[in-house]
């Protein structure tokens, strides 16, 4: 498999439709730092199947696309489209396939080849099948020699198989080993459903044996039906025959009638000349009858409001001999409490005249004590100049026998 072309717009860096041919020969892409190499073969990894947004360098995949600038708005989506010159199995006759990767924002990816919508699968199948990827020793990226230096063994053999171009049947192998455990359970789950199904035919069974014998009671029971009906027809029709003769019967019983029922009309004429006067004469008893209900009612409605008041007047003539009774209590209570409060003011009038004389002795024994207090002071103020005066004797004697004894 050999790149002819890639297209990219909206991916990354390439906001405007790039497009980048790759002749025969050795193709060489220069540029100073960041200006968008490795944006390059991550797109070609993009576009082969690459669902691992961390590889892109990214934090979801929608970070392929272009966030935009200061200067410029974000795109809403991104395209790749790469040219091959391999052909699709199916597809002999074309000897180019073009291969093509869109992401939305929101809306995930969508892959194309040669302008058939296809899924992820089948475009990785594609480039395994021409034992090249996502995943392909042949794309090395930034730091893609230092992994394959320290790669396990199984990570080797990886890339052995890719290059030796059996990636591709590995690929198709977990395929088929899933649509085979696909197909494990859905003959379980056919078994399941098949047992379910012997359970209900056995029960359809039942019921086909019950709707049988139901159809033969059914049958039975429409003759006995239509056996009832001609017997039920027969005695009608001899009813009928019993009818006619009662009818003949009634006609003339009718005629007969029919004399009574003039001579009835006459007198029902005479009787609604009657009765029409009849009812004029209760048509005015019954307003006067209306007349006094009236009347009763509204003397009834007076009796009721004065019995009422009565009743009313009663409860306050009540209400007020229990007031007139209460007052009388209290007025007895407070000239009982006027009494023993004049006793009260007599006796503490009383006791403040005693007190008034107490008062005055007690003032008296009070000058007369501090009297002697102001005697007992004096006194003992000086008791305490003759106290001091005899110590200061004393102090002089005991200098006067100490000089001695030293002189001596």
């Amino acid at each position: 498999m050999r790149i002819r072309r890639l297209k990219l717009s909206g991916f990354k860096s390439f906001v405007e439709p790039a497009e980048l041919h790759v002749e025969p020969g050795l193709t060489g892409i220069v540029g100073p730092n960041g200006c968008g190499k490795s944006n390059l073969l991550e797109a070609i990894r993009w576009v082969m199947g690459e669902s691992s947004a961390r590889s892109l360098r990214g934090g979801g995949m929608e970070d392929v696309i272009f966030a935009g600038t200061a200067s410029r708005p974000p795109r809403a989506f991104a395209e790749v489209t790469i040219l091959v010159d391999a052909a699709i199995p199916g597809e002999a006759d074309l000897q180019e396939t073009e291969v093509v990767r869109r992401i939305e924002r929101g809306a995930g990816s969508a892959y194309r080849i040669n302008g058939r919508d296809v899924r992820a699968r089948d475009v990785g199948l594609l480039f395994a099948d021409a034992a090249t990827g996502a995943h392909s020793p042949a794309l090395v990226s930034q730091g893609r020699i230092a992994a394959v230096i320290a790669a396990r063994p199984a990570e080797r053999r990886m890339m052995l198989e890719e290059a030796a171009g059996i990636a591709g049947l590995h690929v198709r192998r977990k395929d088929a080993e899933q649509k085979l455990r696909a197909t494990e359970a859905n003959l379980v789950r056919l078994d399941e459903l098949i047992a379910d199904m012997e359970t209900r035919l056995a029960t359809l069974r039942r019921q086909a044996r019950a709707a049988e014998k139901y159809r033969a009671l059914s049958t039975a029971i429409r003759m006995a039906e239509a056996k009832l009906v001609f017997a039920r027809w027969r005695e009608a029709a001899a009813a009928a025959e019993a009818a006619e003769v009662e009818a003949a019967r009634a006609t003339q019983l009718v005629e007969a009638a029919a004399g009574a029922q003039r001579d009835a009309a006459t007198r029902q004429h005479e009787t609604a000349a009657g009765l029409a006067r009849c009812r004029t004469a209760a048509e005015q008893t019954r307003e006067a009858a209306a007349q006094a209900g009236h009347a009763l009612t509204e003397m009834r409605a007076k009796r009721a409001a004065l019995g009422r008041r009565i009743d009313e007047l009663t409860a306050q003539r009540r209400t007020l001999a229990t007031d007139r009774a209460r007052e009388d209590s209290l007025a007895l209570d407070a000239a009982a409490a006027l009494t023993g409060l004049g006793e009260e003011d007599r006796a503490l009038t009383a006791r403040l005249a005693t007190a008034g004389a107490e008062s005055g002795r007690a003032a008296a024994r009070v000058a007369a004590a501090e009297g002697e207090a102001r005697d007992a002071e004096v006194a003992l103020a000086r008791a305490q100049a003759g106290q001091a005066a005899e110590l200061a004797e004393q102090r002089v004697a005991q200098a006067a026998v100490t000089a001695a004894r030293c002189s001596a």
